[in-house]
């Protein structure tokens, strides 16, 4: 099981730390470093500025908002940004949800998220592969655009710039077994959120039956610390926000899968103590339980002890919220 860092995306600013904690995490011999994007910084900026100041581990998206750019541009970030690093990109993209894709983008949100997503992938896919000039029949992403308020003058093009990988990694974040199902076929990798070691069942029997070479690189909040219930509070913070304010009560994604994990009485209750602007109560609603499972807090000889389950399952990669420099080096020392 290989280590990465995830930086996620900023909050008010800019941290000037960052830099300083990947060049410490390639040092260390991490493989890969994370970006993320909401409604504020986008992911692919600070993955170049990542780039310039790094020599060897590789740049992921987790993620790359779908709704935010058409797939022919997506393409163009990656493949610059691959060529500007030598080869270090990984492209992963996430749809997000009704309420950031029609509040944030001012796009519909797809009434098939599978055939968008398909759609998507196989875009950014024939821009990498560079065989032919990009075409789509596609409902959501038709190339060239046909639509009755059109010029009707467009042609497909092909990338003037040469990829310099045709096979640049392609990784999806899904939730729900059908997405995760398609993820398998469709893309090299997945991006799982909130993952359980112990009952991957939650994302259906796919997890047991995965591509050959396929990626899983789930992220996790890692934190050596001697107070298990306070190293969770960050964890729990995070999950307050996700399940209570990354969507609409009435379809919240993340609700919905930690319902799915046997959590469905406490996330109802987190969304209702968010929407009702109690949101210190509802990040203490968060059940430990929960926030633990999910992540890799406590003592060395805990977390040496619980990083043998994520290492038993399918986990390929593991993705660490850590801005903490000693934490990233205890991990490297338990995974060597």
């Amino acid at each position: 099981m290989r280590l990465g860092l995830a930086l996620g995306y900023w909050g008010r600013g800019p941290d000037g730390g960052q830099v300083p904690l990947v060049q410490e995490a390639e040092r260390l011999g991490y493989h890969s470093v994370w970006t993320a994007e909401s409604w504020g910084s986008d992911a692919f900026t600070p993955l170049t500025w990542i780039a310039a100041q790094t020599s060897r581990i590789m740049l992921g998206t987790a993620v790359a908002q779908m709704a935010a750019r058409p797939p022919t541009t997506t393409a163009m970030h990656a493949l610059t940004l691959d060529h500007l690093s030598g080869g270090r990109m990984m492209l992963g993209l996430g749809l997000s949800g009704p309420q950031v894709v029609e509040g944030w983008y001012g796009r519909p949100f797809p009434g098939s998220p599978l055939t968008a997503t398909r759609e998507y992938v196989d875009v950014v896919r024939q821009v990498l592969r560079r065989e032919a000039p990009v075409t789509s029949g596609g409902r959501f992403h038709p190339l060239p655009y046909r639509g009755a308020d059109g010029t009707g003058l467009g042609k497909p093009l092909k990338s003037i710039t040469h990829p310099l990988r045709a096979g640049l990694p392609v990784l999806l974040g899904a939730e729900g077994p059908k997405n995760v199902a398609q993820t398998a076929r469709i893309a090299d990798g997945w991006l799982p959120l909130y993952w359980a070691p112990s009952r991957p069942e939650v994302y259906g029997d796919v997890v047991h039956k995965l591509p050959e070479g396929f990626l899983v690189a789930p992220m996790a909040r890692v934190k050596v610390c001697d107070d298990v219930a306070e190293g969770l509070l960050p964890v729990k913070a995070m999950l307050g926000f996700y399940i209570g304010g990354m969507g609409h009560a009435a379809r919240n994604f993340h609700a919905d899968l930690m319902a799915r994990m046997g959590y469905e009485e406490a996330a109802r209750r987190i969304q209702r103590l968010f929407l009702e602007g109690r949101r210190q109560e509802a990040v203490l609603a968060v059940p430990d339980a929960f926030a633990d499972e999910i992540s890799l807090v406590g003592p060395r000889e805990r977390i040496a002890e619980r990083l043998e389950l994520w290492r038993a399952g399918p986990v390929t990669d593991l993705l660490a919220l850590s801005p903490d420099p000693h934490t990233l080096r205890v991990l490297a020392e338990l995974n060597a």
